[in-house]
């Protein structure tokens, strides 16, 4: 068996305040390696702060202005994404409600907090959101409630509300325009099509019974593959739409829970997972010369980067391509692959 190679080379840290649950990077062109990062904080009062990279001089950059408070942690962050730099400059994040923030050159302002429930005091928790960039007035949002919410965001009203999964909603993810898939506490990846909101479809269900899946993400750049992770499991599975119910394959080479999973933009052919092992895995997926065992493919990760700690979130650069962000403890650390 090859084992990959731990990478040393191309690791660059910032150390932040707070410990960090999320990241994301900008899309913008002249934003081109901004990042935000998400506190982890148990009170009600967390952060949310953006941090500049130089590609050229590897520092980081930050401006206390271009700090913000955040009611609990964020579960997600996002960048408008759209590289158009006649576009607003925003992040949208997700706890209690769904927020939209403008980012200004000093600070940072609320621009919308979206409520799906006004006629009760309570709300229920936002776990994940996708913000749609072949449509950049729809974002996604999955909640507690075993609903899945679309806003239109130029609006700020609910364009679509759906109830399909018999329990919380963990995680969302666009495939295209129309459809999306959600992952939930009944342990299914289901499929919407919003032309058709009465029905969608269970493309897998987790083997355990009982046993959510937490994470879901489809690969934008190649709409017949996407990827999920259970809860306390060390395996990512890919499926393929086209074979619905049965895994193309499962990537077990963890040796702890997977927290997070990214798909490599535009190519779409490799995938970065990363976890409590503290390991971030880099897989060549589609197209790859995978082997089988028993009936069930067997694959080895190109390469692995070993961190301090369980990692809590990666991102693929959506423009950089070669570049990697991970989040573990009070560190954001970008890594070249």
């Amino acid at each position: 068996m090859q084992i990959p190679t731990e990478r040393k080379t191309g690791v660059y840290t910032y150390i932040g305040q707070w410990p960090i649950y999320s990241v994301a990077w900008s899309v913008r062109n002249d934003k081109r390696s901004r990042l935000a990062i998400g506190s982890f904080l148990e009170d009600y009062s967390n952060k949310v702060e953006l941090v500049q990279f130089n590609l050229y001089t590897s520092d980081f950059t930050t401006d206390n202005r271009l700090v913000f408070d955040h009611p609990y942690a964020p579960t997600n962050l996002m960048f408008f994404p759209s590289e158009d730099t006649s576009n607003p400059d925003m992040i949208a994040t997700s706890g209690d409600y769904l927020r939209l923030w403008e980012i200004h050159d000093d600070h940072i302002e609320l621009k919308s907090l979206l409520n799906g429930n006004k006629s009760s005091e309570f709300n229920s928790a936002i776990t994940s959101f996708d913000w749609a960039d072949f449509d950049t007035r729809r974002v996604a949002t999955s909640s507690v409630d075993t609903t899945c919410t679309i806003w239109d965001i130029e609006r700020e009203a609910v364009d679509t509300q759906l109830v399909a999964h018999d329990k919380e909603v963990f995680d969302i993810s666009w495939g295209g325009f129309n459809v999306f898939a959600s992952v939930s506490g009944d342990g299914s990846v289901r499929v919407f099509d919003l032309r058709d909101k009465e029905r969608s479809t269970i493309i897998y269900e987790n083997p355990i019974p009982e046993t959510p899946l937490l994470r879901v993400e489809w690969n934008k750049a190649d709409p017949r593959f996407m990827a999920t992770v259970g809860m306390d499991s060390n395996k990512i599975v890919i499926v393929d739409i086209r074979f619905p119910t049965t895994p193309l394959m499962e990537l077990c080479r963890h040796k702890g829970s997977v927290n997070a999973i990214s798909w490599a933009p535009l190519m779409g052919k490799q995938l970065c997972s990363a976890g409590d092992d503290s390991r971030a895995l880099i897989w060549e997926v589609v197209g790859s010369n995978y082997r089988a065992e028993n009936g069930v493919v067997v694959m080895e990760p190109e390469m692995w980067y070993g961190s301090a700690a369980e990692i809590n979130h990666a991102r693929w650069s959506p423009i950089e391509l070669d570049w990697i962000a991970i989040v573990f403890l009070n560190k954001l650390q970008l890594l070249k692959v």
